[in-house]
C-alpha cells in the first residue's frame, strides 16, 4: 500500500507542470465565465443599486483572478518545475500553497477596492465626474512611469530571479513566496485596476483590455516599453479630461 501511494506520487510531481497548467487554465476559465455573466449581479449589469459588500468582494476578486492569473502562470509552472525537478526534496511545498498565497494578495485588494466601490460610485459602478476620471486617468498614468513601477513589473517579468532570490523552504516558505510575488504583481497593477472605476467596474470591454494590457507588460519582449508608452498615453488622456475635453 505504501509502495502504491508513493508510486502515485511520483507520477504526479512528473506531470506537475501539466496538472497545474490544466487548473490554472480551468480557474482563469470559470472566473471569465463568472464575470462575463454579470458576476453574479441581479438584472442588467450595473443595476443593483446596493450590492451587498461580499457579493462586491466576490466579484473584484474573481474579476482580477481573470485578469491576473494568466500573466502570473509562468512562475507557477516554474515553481512546478523545480518540485518536479527536485521531486525527492521534501521540504518542497505543493505549487497550490504558492498558488494560495498570491490569490490571497489579490483577496485583500479587493476587499478594498468593493469598499472603495460601495462609497465612490453609483449604480454604473463608474465614477460620473469629469474630474474625478480625469485624475484617475492621470494618476495612472504618471505611476506607469514611475520608480515603483518599474521595480515590480522587473521581477514580474523575470519570474527564474524571483523564486531564485526569495525562495524559501517548507509550506510557510511557499506562502510567503506567493504572498510577495502577488505583492509586486499589486505594486506593478493596482493604478491599472483602478482604471475600472472610469470604465465601470463591469464594463467588459475594460476589463478585457486591461488584462491585454497587463499581459503584455508582463508577458511581451520589451513589454516594459509598452507599460511606459501606456503611462504616456494615459497622462495625456487624463489632462485632456481634466481640461474639458
Amino acid at each position: 500500500m505504501a509502495s502504491s501511494a508513493r508510486d502515485l506520487t511520483s507520477r504526479l510531481l512528473r506531470r506537475e507542470r501539466l496538472i497545474v497548467a490544466a487548473g490554472v487554465a480551468l480557474l482563469v476559465l470559470l472566473s471569465w465565465w463568472f464575470v462575463a455573466s454579470g458576476a453574479g449581479m441581479k438584472g442588467p449589469m450595473g443595476a443593483m443599486r446596493s450590492p451587498p459588500l461580499g457579493a462586491l468582494v466576490l466579484m473584484w476578486w474573481l474579476m482580477m483572478i481573470a485578469m491576473m492569473l494568466p500573466s502570473a502562470t509562468p512562475a507557477l509552472l516554474l515553481y512546478a518545475q523545480v518540485r518536479q525537478i527536485r521531486s525527492r526534496d521534501a521540504d518542497i511545498a505543493a505549487t497550490w500553497i504558492f498558488l494560495a498565497g498570491y490569490l490571497g494578495v489579490w483577496l485583500l485588494f479587493s476587499l478594498a477596492a468593493a469598499f472603495a466601490q460601495s462609497l465612490l460610485t453609483g449604480p454604473s459602478m463608474a465614477l460620473d465626474n469629469r474630474v474625478a476620471e480625469g485624475a484617475v486617468l492621470l494618476a495612472a498614468g504618471l505611476y506607469q512611469l514611475s520608480a515603483l513601477k518599474e521595480a515590480c513589473i522587473g521581477l514580474c517579468r523575470a519570474p527564474a530571479q524571483f523564486i531564485s532570490r526569495y525562495w524559501r523552504p517548507r509550506w510557510d516558505g511557499a506562502v510567503r513566496l506567493g504572498l510577495r510575488h502577488g505583492l509586486y504583481c499589486l505594486g506593478c497593477c493596482w493604478m491599472l485596476m483602478a482604471l475600472l472605476f472610469v470604465g465601470g467596474v463591469m464594463n467588459l470591454l475594460w476589463v478585457v483590455g486591461l488584462t491585454l494590457i497587463v499581459a503584455i507588460e508582463k508577458l511581451a519582449p520589451r513589454g516594459d516599453w509598452f507599460a511606459r508608452a501606456a503611462g504616456v498615453g494615459l497622462a495625456c488622456w487624463g489632462i485632456l479630461k481634466l481640461a474639458g475635453f
